[in-house]
């Protein structure tokens, strides 16, 4: 199924509006804008601040404190930080706080901060491949996309059935290292475990492969 120009527009501008790219799903989103030239530098983080407010958060248990960092974060994430901030230091063996962490710094585009609440989850409970994406993903936007694709391979060599990591994967080889076959090969791997792996607005990912294929 080949879709046409204004199709792939329609779909990456909503890409663009963060509507399809989140975390903790299927980023097969980024392969239209990579289609077509979109990519923005921020594609695989989407941050949803509809009304931006001025947050500094905390520092975390354990680090030292460094000069305070504004930025511009919904309100409803900002409350997050401080909230699972404050889990962390009254429960600092608390892997799921960590993680809840790290997914809160995950949403306000800060990735050496979730590197480290998302290290610390591991540390406490190894081998959640959600968690693992989820970093190989901060590791890409803080300019790591080797340790990335580690990440990723690590995740498949675990639970080879995990879909988002060999997608993931097939981003960073494709965009980030200019390895194209390779990622080509992450995302046919893919639709081998999941021939009807789908793309925004249903289209097979197939469809998204040959369009980058040409």
């Amino acid at each position: 199924m080949t879709m046409s120009k204004q199709e792939l527009q329609d779909i990456a501008r909503q890409v663009q509006e963060g509507r399809y790219v989140t975390k903790g799903t299927l980023y097969t989103a980024v392969i239209i804008a990579l289609a077509l030239g979109l990519y923005m530098g921020n594609l695989l983080t989407s941050v949803y601040a509809p009304t931006p407010v001025s947050s500094t958060s905390a520092p975390q248990p354990g680090q030292p404190i460094q000069p305070a960092q504004t930025q511009e974060v919904d309100p409803g994430l900002a409350a997050a930080i401080l909230k699972y901030e404050k889990m962390t230091r009254e429960a600092p063996d608390n892997a799921d706080a960590w993680a809840m962490l790290g997914h809160a710094y995950f949403d306000t585009n800060r990735p050496k901060a979730a590197i480290t609440a998302y290290t610390k989850a591991l540390e406490l409970a190894p081998g959640n491949p959600d968690v693992m994406t989820d970093l190989g993903v901060m590791y890409r936007r803080d300019g790591q996309p080797e340790r990335a694709v580690e990440l990723f391979n690590e995740v498949i060599r675990q639970n080879p059935a995990h879909e988002q990591s060999r997608f993931n994967k097939g981003i960073v080889l494709y965009h980030d290292l200019d390895r194209k076959d390779e990622a080509i090969a992450a995302w046919e791997d893919l639709l081998r475990i999941n021939p009807k792996a789908t793309a925004p607005g249903g289209q097979p990912l197939s469809a998204m492969i040959q369009q980058l294929s040409r």
